[in-house]
This record gives structure tokens, C-alpha cells and sequence, in this order.
């Protein structure tokens, strides 16, 4: 049996799949394909059943939202493992928030059940063909989804804190540095 690499995966599927492929790269090692969601069953079901690659483990399927990437704000990515050849991957699909429907792993892992509910309930995005797609985590009547990066994460008018360990270069709230074991409060 030929050995199962990174190289020979992305291969295999630009092969079968070409254009179906966006993109692919290697962070820490694995690979990490970027496909089209069109082709997103056809290309996990030949992962799956190919008797040299034997992706037979869905390890994770999460939702993700970059709401500044204009027509790819909305993503799924999966994390699939071959027992077999001990190998793992990541494949990422993105689409618009305008367009939130997405074909369900269902059909090729029953696992995939309540991890595209749980994106569904926290992202929105509709698993079509899903079985019992519904809230499981939140209330019921919940009419918006938690994880979607609709609302400030924090109050600006906030002045307990110092930027400077947040990542921001105006440095409002206390500086800590000015006298070595006193807090300073900044002049106003």
C-alpha cells in the first residue's frame, strides 16, 4: 500500500477534483484543504471511501464567521482522521452570509448529527438534507445565533483596563509601568 502524505492527499484530490480545490497549505503539518461547497459531499465521500486515503473518522465539524471576508464571511470546517494510515486533514468551505445553505455530512457520518446542529444553532447555517435539524444547546425560542460576530465584544467606554495588553496602540485605562508597584491612573 503507498504511504498516505500530505503531497499525495492534495494530489489524489486536485486530480479528482481540480477546480473543486481552491487552495490548500500545511499549518503545523496538516493539511488543510479550502474546497468548494458544491463538490464538499462528493469530495468527503471519496476521502472516506478510497481504500488508499480511508478517511473513515469525522474527528469535528464547526462553523467559523470572518464578517469582513465579502462573500465568504460564513465557513464549515471538518477535521477528518484515517485510523489506518494514521493521518489527519482539515477541509474548509466558505460562502456567503446571504447564502447560508450547506449539504449534510449526514449521509457519510451519523456522527455529523449534532455537530452541524450545534453550527447551525450557534452560525445559522442550514444543513440541507439534515435529519432533525433543531436547537440543542440554547433555549428554544432563541431567535439569533450566539457565535455570529454581530456585536461589540466590549464596551469602549471602559477605562479599568490597559490596552496596551489588548493589542492597541491608544493606551486608555491604567498604566501600570510608570512606577514600579503603583498603578497610575491616566491624565485626563
Amino acid at each position: 500500500m503507498a504511504e498516505v502524505t500530505n503531497a499525495s492527499v492534495l494530489a489524489t484530490l486536485q486530480e479528482k477534483f481540480g477546480d473543486a480545490i481552491e487552495h490548500a497549505y500545511e499549518p503545523y503539518g496538516m493539511l488543510t484543504a479550502f474546497v468548494k461547497r458544491e463538490q464538499i459531499i462528493d469530495i468527503l465521500r471519496f476521502l472516506k471511501e478510497d481504500s488508499t486515503i480511508q478517511m473513515n473518522f469525522l474527528t469535528s465539524l464547526c462553523g467559523i464567521h470572518y464578517p469582513n471576508n465579502e462573500g465568504k464571511e460564513l465557513g464549515v470546517i471538518y477535521h477528518l482522521h484515517s485510523f489506518t494510515n494514521n493521518f489527519r486533514m482539515r477541509l474548509e468551505v466558505f460562502f456567503p452570509a446571504a447564502d447560508v445553505d450547506m449539504p449534510t455530512a449526514t449521509v457519510l457520518w451519523p456522527t455529523a448529527n449534532w455537530m452541524e446542529r450545534e453550527t447551525f444553532e450557534f452560525y445559522g447555517i442550514n444543513f440541507v438534507g439534515h435529519p432533525d435539524l433543531r436547537i440543542i444547546l440554547n433555549v428554544e425560542d432563541m431567535d439569533y445565533h450566539p457565535l455570529l460576530k454581530q456585536y461589540p465584544l466590549e464596551d469602549d467606554t471602559r477605562t479599568d483596563k490597559d490596552d496596551r495588553y489588548f493589542g492597541r496602540d491608544d493606551n486608555k485605562g491604567v498604566h501600570f509601568d510608570k512606577f514600579p508597584g503603583k498603578a497610575q491612573l491616566p491624565n485626563k
